[in-house]
């Protein structure tokens, strides 16, 4: 019976022909069809996955040279274009829309032989923690189906938490692949901004965006992170430096790491999450790492600098979904082009995009721009900087991805303004363009995992992957 650990072992078993990526396909699109009521995916591409199976195996067979990620089945989540498939961002403004083009990332991964089996459910246009606000509904916690999964990326990350896949893709934007790894138990990296290009990846917030990698471990994250990084003509953001190998050195190295002392003070973490990170920092001082608390002031600011800033640039992005050239479209009673507008607009976006929305516009009108927009800017400008000068004495920073583990199911939707202060530790990283991953070292007591957050310095992945390697196989306390 077919099993997966790894893409490497799963790629010498099917060189050594003890499998094939038929029976890898067939096996997780069964997989797919027991467990439908996770609600995990927006649609199933089955047949057209059996073909690209059945047309790889005869491609290795005939001895043609195979790509990088040959069989490797993957979902992606449902903001990121591929041609001649519906993605709707999980939105009912969106509704049936047909992409027209490949992102460059699903022209990455057909380019090195992925198989892609799926589209992801997600939060409607990224917006959100809890994956409690889709068109089509919630995504359950395969651990345990009260509790949420996290958000935006909550299909994708539970796709790749019950099996349904062997790797998957989100976006993160505030930490929407780190923080449903979190509550989900596995690896979610986001790279520095501008390591891999945005290009068919439907906007929440164009500076802060970025495609993620879902992943039971580190090695696949940074096979996939090789394929899909690198620069792209349609993307004006990207590093347009050559495409970067990520080979994970495993020989000794000790690291030099910081403690954030103001983020495991914070009054919003739960304390046994504080104690098992305090438990690990000094493991790690302990085993010959250097490791000191340090001072970061600005903690408070973070949130709201954030929320500031993404909803202004939401604003602008969505104001693109008006009903008329694609989507949703009022039908009835509009007696103008403005009425025509506001009744497409109110009835095709959810409760929360609209509340985004209309902050994003608030901040962005005349009297308060400089109050709030300019301000946050400033904020943002002095978290840049002190970033910097951290990475000058440290390899990297650790801290928890969530204050707390998985909520309950509902628990937050009468309260928007928690919700945003849980992102306290995860938008940091998309504030400074820095690249994180939440590794899923813990087990809380209540029964739910929870992971660690590792920052590195902006481009320096391959740092972040080779420390993360580390402690998964050597700090892994569950």
């Amino acid at each position: 019976m077919f099993s997966y650990s790894t893409i490497s072992i799963y790629q010498d078993q099917v060189f050594k022909g003890e499998t094939t990526c038929l029976e890898a396909t067939n096996y997780y699109l069964e997989k797919i069809n027991i467990t439908g009521k996770l609600n995990a995916f927006v649609e199933v591409y089955a047949s057209e996955s059996i073909e690209r199976a059945k047309h790889l195996d005869e491609k290795r067979i005939s001895g043609k040279p195979c790509g990088k990620l040959h069989g490797v089945i993957i979902a992606i989540k449902d903001v990121i274009c591929y041609k001649d498939h519906t993605v709707t961002a999980s939105s009912g403004i969106l509704k049936n829309f047909v992409s027209v083009y490949n992102s460059t990332v699903v022209e990455n991964l057909l380019k090195e032989d992925a198989i892609i089996i799926g589209s992801c459910n997600c939060d409607e246009f990224a917006m959100g923690s809890t994956n409690e606000n889709s068109v089509y509904g919630r995504v359950l916690n395969a651990l345990d189906k009260s509790k949420v999964p996290g958000g935006s990326s909550g299909g994708s990350a539970v796709a790749v938490q019950a099996g349904l896949c062997m790797v998957s893709l989100g976006s993160d934007t505030g930490g929407s692949v780190r923080q449903p790894a979190d509550f989900c138990g596995i690896t979610g990296i986001k790279p520095s901004y501008g390591c891999i290009s945005r290009n068919g990846l439907i906007a929440y917030a164009s500076s802060f965006d970025q495609v993620g990698i879902f992943s039971n471990n580190v090695e696949d994250a940074a096979i996939v992170l090789e394929v899909i990084n690198g620069p792209d003509e349609y993307d004006s953001t990207v590093n347009q430096q050559k495409q970067k190998e990520f080979q994970i050195s495993h020989q000794p190295k000790k690291y030099k790491i910081a403690l954030l002392k103001n983020a495991l003070g914070h009054r919003s973490l739960d304390q046994e999450i504080k104690k098992n990170i305090y438990d690990l920092a000094e493991q790690l001082r302990e085993d010959g790492n250097e490791i000191e608390e340090i001072d970061f002031d600005l903690i408070d600011f973070i949130v709201p600098a954030y929320y500031v800033l993404t909803t202004a640039e939401a604003s602008s992005n969505l104001s693109r979904y008006d009903g008329v050239r694609y989507g949703f479209r009022h039908q009835n009673d509009a007696e103008d082009l403005a009425q025509f507008y506001k009744k497409t607009r109110s009835e095709g976006f959810g409760k929360e995009v609209k509340r985004r929305i209309m902050l994003g516009t608030f901040v962005l009108s005349e009297g308060y721009y400089d109050a709030y927009f300019t301000k946050a800017q400033q904020i943002r400008r002095l978290l840049v900087n002190q970033t910097e000068e951290i990475f000058k004495s440290f390899d990297a920073l650790i801290m928890p991805t969530v204050p707390s583990t998985a909520f309950e199911a509902g628990s937050m939707q009468k309260d928007p303004i928690a919700i945003y202060l849980a992102d306290i530790y995860t938008v940091y990283a998309n504030l400074t363009g820095t690249p994180a991953i939440s590794l899923p070292l813990f087990k809380h007591s209540n029964g739910m995992p929870f992971g660690l957050q590792v920052i590195t310095n902006k481009h320096n992945e391959l740092t972040l992957l080779e420390l993360s390697d580390k402690l998964m196989k050597n700090y892994k306390r569950y």
